[in-house]
């Protein structure tokens, strides 16, 4: 449910974030391994296919994670995270939910409640 809510003109998440939601299709979803060993659900983009074939640089660690280690870890999550909000989609972990392709465009938060208690 939290997915449909990044695509609201409330959210503040970048309009880039959140038109990565609005074009992307099935088949862009992808399971994939956290820093935290943990699987989820994100859009697979260049991000995610350079993670598969080697190990980010990591030039300032945030300590938000007590498991984590910079020097094993494939990439920071954090800056991941950062990066998608503020837009910069390429190097950005989009974190989704499994319906992600079925959201079309950005809506307010009262359109969607609205569409949603008509369901």
């Amino acid at each position: 449910m939290a997915t449909r809510f990044v695509a609201t003109h409330e959210c503040d998440a970048s309009i880039e974030f959140k038109n990565a939601y609005i074009n992307a299709k099935k088949e862009d979803i992808k399971i994939i391994k956290s820093p935290v060993g943990m699987p989820g659900r994100a859009l697979n983009n260049s991000f995610i296919k350079q993670t598969e074939t080697e190990k980010c640089k990591i030039s300032k660690c945030y300590g938000c994670i007590k498991t984590c280690n910079a020097g094993t870890t494939p990439y920071c999550i954090t800056r991941a995270l950062i990066n998608a909000v503020k837009g910069n989609i390429e190097n950005a972990l989009i974190f989704c939910g499994s319906n992600v392709d079925k959201i079309k465009e950005i809506v307010s938060v009262h359109d969607l409640i609205q569409e949603l208690v008509k369901e």
